[in-house]
């Protein structure tokens, strides 16, 4: 039986809601990541876009990865929350950021992507699949 996951920004003014299943629960460790939201990853789920239902208007910020496609980072206009993630070179997904749901125990990392940009002061789990670059590398 699938999740339902739900969340949204600070001020509630973006939120979302899906039943659909996880395609991916993972930790991104890339240094436009680390930048955007201020640690040492972000913690993302990746879901069908089609599947995923959002209520208000997230702003985008755009980025090109190393694969030379884009990457939207979704964030509150009003409060800055960074909640959504598009991408390019998979366009039928989106992924939500797993501190914005409305119960983060939900989120349950199966891969670390971008390893080799991870510093030493953040430990990995060893359970996780490592990947020292992104899903597709």
């Amino acid at each position: 039986m699938a999740k339902t996951f739900s969340g949204g920004c600070l001020c509630g003014a973006i939120r979302y809601e899906t039943d659909a299943e996880a395609k991916a629960m993972l930790k991104c460790h890339c240094r436009d990541c680390q930048r955007a939201g201020g640690s040492g990853y972000a913690p993302a789920i990746a879901l069908p876009a089609a599947a995923v239902r959002i209520t208000g208007t997230p702003r985008y910020y755009k980025t090109v990865g190393n694969a030379g496609k884009g990457i939207e980072r979704g964030f509150c206009p009003t409060c800055g929350s960074q909640v959504l993630l598009k991408f390019e070179r998979i366009p039928d997904m989106i992924a939500i950021q797993a501190a914005s749901l409305d119960d983060p125990s939900l989120f349950e990392p199966k891969l670390d992507i971008f390893t080799s940009s991870a510093w030493a002061w953040d430990h990995m789990s060893p359970s996780t699949d490592k990947r020292p670059r992104g899903m597709f590398d």
